[in-house]
């Protein structure tokens, strides 16, 4: 797969300049095209080097990144040529080719590991990833197609993978996360989110992704149908989010979102106990104003539920609430003792749970949406004017190795 992206990028290098090639003529020979200085850039390794760096003294950008490189693809195995990849990285961003650059960047990290450039190549993919993260378009003879998140999750993915305890490693692993939320790829971007959790417990960023999950379950929970499992499932995120992450910044709005979804709850509670209590399916009517009073004790609406179930069960008799498990098997020990079960009240029958489907949902929107869907400010520094100079990254402290996240967090977002 390496050997593979190395020939790639290197072609790719090359057809990138083919638009600005020029027409050479000679006598007896048909006209052909040929990169600008493409008959001057040959020679061994340090011959093009100096080509590259002479053209950069020029402004030639083309030539340059074209002798960098072929030095790449004639002399892989050279002292120079991870000097030649991180530049040709750098011209390539410099000029806006930010796949290009981005993988060329990539075939640093994976092929010459201990290079000084290592970090700051790193520091270039994470860069122009959440560039692509934040809506940058991606472009086809010049003219926006589409804005791709699987541009971003390829890049991030690539960070986890090759620099397992970087700088960046935690911040990549959350962005995945947020490219798939953003492409309503929910399993995926909980699972990504989930990666980091349990991968970087210790890193600031696992707090929103602890949050970020509770989220997701929370927008599952509000939209469509009235899912009860996703609430659920919203509201053991946000308590579990509370109990690791109490002094986060984010816990007054985690207390705020769980506020929010019992009092959902309790309020699609009571309006399923009134649709069955009306269709007097008094069985269900009573489980849902249970529900109420054990989720909100002490409120109006739990006053309101208590009296009701008192009402029904002085109606109806406490035998037709019962399960219809237990009113069998009630019955069946009445029989066998030669006894009635002396209740004349009407009995509830199965039948009336079958009623009419629930009421429609109602659409809620009073949940701000969390920080992290903000636009995002890229955390990576913007490139110097002169990168060769420039002084690479310093690594943050090294996590325990359990904590190296693989690739199969990141999706196949």
């Amino acid at each position: 797969m390496r050997i593979r992206l190395f020939t790639f990028v290197i072609g790719a290098i090359s057809l990138a300049t083919v638009a600005q090639a020029s027409i050479i003529f000679r006598p007896g020979e048909r006209a052909k095209y040929i990169a600008p200085g493409e008959e001057e850039v040959s020679g061994n390794a340090q011959q093009l080097n100096d080509i590259a760096q002479e053209a950069e003294k020029k402004g030639n950008i083309n030539r340059a990144i074209k002798a960098y490189a072929k030095l790449l693809r004639k002399y892989p195995h050279d002292t120079l040529a991870p000097a030649a990849a991180f530049r040709a990285g750098q011209l390539l961003e410099q000029t806006h080719q930010y796949i290009l650059a981005a993988n060329t960047y990539r075939i640093l990290v994976e092929h010459f590991p201990n290079s000084p450039n290592f970090e700051a190549a790193i520091e270039g993919q994470f860069r122009i990833g959440e560039m692509y993260l934040a809506g940058k378009k991606v472009k086809l003879l010049g003219i926006p197609i589409t804005t791709s998140m699987e541009n971003a999750v390829e890049i991030f993915a690539a960070i986890v993978r090759t620099a397992p305890f970087g700088k960046y490693t935690a911040r990549a692993q959350f962005d995945i996360g947020l490219a798939r939320q953003k492409q309503h790829a929910n399993d995926a971007a909980i699972e990504a989110y989930q990666a980091v959790i349990d991968k970087f417990p210790n890193d600031p960023i696992a707090a929103d992704a602890q949050y970020q999950i509770g989220y997701i379950w929370y927008e599952a929970s509000r939209t469509g149908s009235n899912d009860r499992a996703a609430a659920e499932k919203a509201q053991n995120a946000f308590e579990d989010f509370l109990n690791r992450y109490p002094k986060s910044e984010k816990a007054s709005q985690a207390r705020e979102d769980l506020d929010h979804l019992h009092q959902k709850s309790t309020g699609d509670s009571m309006k399923i106990a009134r649709f069955y209590d009306k269709k007097k399916a008094y069985r269900a009517a009573v489980i849902y104003y249970n529900e109420v009073i054990h989720e909100q004790p002490g409120s109006a609406a739990s006053a309101e539920a208590q009296k009701r179930v008192a009402q029904i069960r002085a109606k109806v008799g406490p035998t037709a609430l019962q399960p219809a498990v237990a009113v069998t098997e009630q019955k069946k020990k009445q029989v066998a003792s030669g006894g009635s079960s002396g209740n004349r009240r009407p009995a509830f029958r199965d039948s009336d749970a079958q009623v009419a489907p629930l009421p429609p949902p109602e659409q809620d929107s009073n949940l701000p949406p969390p920080a992290s869907l903000s636009p995002p400010n890229t955390t990576a520094p913007e490139p110097s004017p002169n990168p060769v100079s420039s002084p690479a990254p310093e690594a943050s402290a090294t996590p325990e190795p359990s904590a190296a996240p693989d690739s199969a967090a990141s999706p196949a977002p």
